[in-house]
């Protein structure tokens, strides 16, 4: 079956954007930190601000203003994470394969557990944060899992 990972070129790309973009999303959010301004880009979007969709308010194609910083973070934690999940090791194998498989069954499967508690209980605009939160928690719980299992089967691997 042919492979449709990236070069493992990319999985250094990937750290570089990932790092720095979950420490700042962290800052973010758990210190809720503030910029003392706040810079703004118009950009080209579909539906902007609200909940208009449906009503004939505003046309559902516009330019809007946006924040900067957050979509930044964002669009870096995504392709950072997508490059590091998705990147070749430098030894690729069917046992990387397999820790692979796991890996991605692992972290759909608390991510899908952990919005299932969130929607039992966390409801109105809370719970809005909570599916922004849950964009990340497939990629970060993988990246975790995979490298916690690669590093754990290398120190079995090196005792024998």
């Amino acid at each position: 079956m042919k492979s449709l990972l990236l070069p493992h070129s990319y999985k250094k790309i990937g750290w570089v954007l990932l790092v720095p973009a979950v420490l700042a999303g962290l800052i973010f959010v758990v210190l809720n930190f503030q910029l003392p301004f706040e810079p703004k880009i118009n950009t080209f979007g579909l539906f902007g601000m609200g909940f208009e969709i449906g009503h004939a308010k505003q046309p559902a194609f516009r330019v809007s203003e946006i924040e900067l910083i957050p979509n930044l973070i964002s669009i870096m934690l995504l392709i950072g994470g997508m490059f590091v999940m998705f990147s070749k090791e430098k030894r690729e194998d069917e046992f990387i394969n397999q820790i692979r498989l796991h890996s991605l069954q692992f972290s759909v499967f608390i991510n899908y557990s952990l919005l299932l508690l969130c929607i039992l209980f966390i409801h109105g605009l809370p719970f809005l944060d909570v599916m922004v939160y849950n964009m990340f928690t497939v990629i970060i719980i993988y990246i975790i899992r995979f490298h916690y299992l690669l590093l754990n089967n290398s120190i079995i691997k090196n005792e024998q």
